[in-house]
């Protein structure tokens, strides 16, 4: 079988020379395996291979899927973003698509500006922790603090140079079990800046990550008091996100711009 799909980088910012973060998309009618899907991903060698097909009977709604090269990711904001993109252009539509994925449902929207948005489900802090040893040691920085939420953990450090010049350990990192974590402090041009880190898994630092800002922007829309945010995410390749936060309906928004890449085949 020979399958098509798109490589789209989103949350870029060209003023920046940030590339944001790719992800590979490919529809088909039916759905794979799960092993398939981890063979296509792992030629892949993108940072998510996104696999979407239809829901029947709902026009406008698919299932979801998301590998890295080596596991499966349970919520893949990024990867969410590029299907927007690469939906909307397969379906010449700029209305938005609902995406069923194992957790829930994301909406994605590829609009007339040629930019993105998505709306994620709010993660919110549950408590504050000890840092672990192995993260202090890990980072190699001072942490003002660290909380635990449902998905990735935040640390808050002190500044955006601070966060810039981090260089972490990740041999030491992975000797604690955490999955990963946003570490994040104010920003000089925006209104903070993060970095993600999963020091299991073979990506170890992610390039943008939705995820991430799904708990990264209720915490900065209490501690700033503004439900309207911007963020850059400070790794290799960079991101920029335009975000809004909807306590009412517990919802995230995230908008971004971005870049096609390639088109591909692949066979299985």
């Amino acid at each position: 079988m020979i399958l098509n799909g798109q490589v789209i980088a989103v949350f870029t910012d060209k003023k920046r020379g940030y590339t944001g973060n790719p992800a590979a998309c490919i529809y088909t009618k039916t759905p794979l395996t799960e092993e398939q899907m981890q063979h296509v991903a792992k030629k892949n060698k993108q940072p998510a291979t996104t696999f979407l097909w239809p829901v029947e009977g709902q026009d406008g709604h698919f299932h979801v899927r998301w590998y890295a090269v080596d596991d499966e990711i349970i919520l893949c904001g990024h990867g969410a973003a590029a299907a927007a993109i690469f939906l909307g252009k397969k379906f010449n539509a700029h209305d938005p698509f609902t995406l069923h994925h194992k957790k829930g449902i994301i909406r994605v929207q590829w609009q007339m500006t040629d930019t993105f948005i998505i709306e994620l489900e709010a993660i919110h802090l549950l408590e504050e922790i000890d840092v672990p040893d192995a993260i202090e040691e890990g980072l190699g920085i001072p942490i003002l603090a660290m909380y635990k939420t449902d998905g990735k953990h935040i640390i808050m450090v002190e500044s955006e140079r601070i966060l810039s010049k981090m260089n972490p350990d990740f041999e030491k990192l992975r000797n604690s079990d955490i999955f990963g974590y946003a570490v994040t402090a104010p920003g000089l041009e925006v209104d903070f800046v993060s970095r993600t880190l999963v020091p299991h898994v073979h990506q170890l630092e992610d390039h943008a990550t939705g995820s991430s800002h799904a708990a990264l922007v209720p915490f900065w829309a209490k501690k700033l008091k503004s439900d309207d945010l911007s963020s850059l995410q400070l790794s290799r390749r960079g991101g920029k996100f335009i975000c809004k936060f909807r306590e009412d309906r517990n919802k995230v928004y995230l908008e971004g711009k971005y870049k096609a890449i390639e088109t591909f085949t692949v066979e299985i």
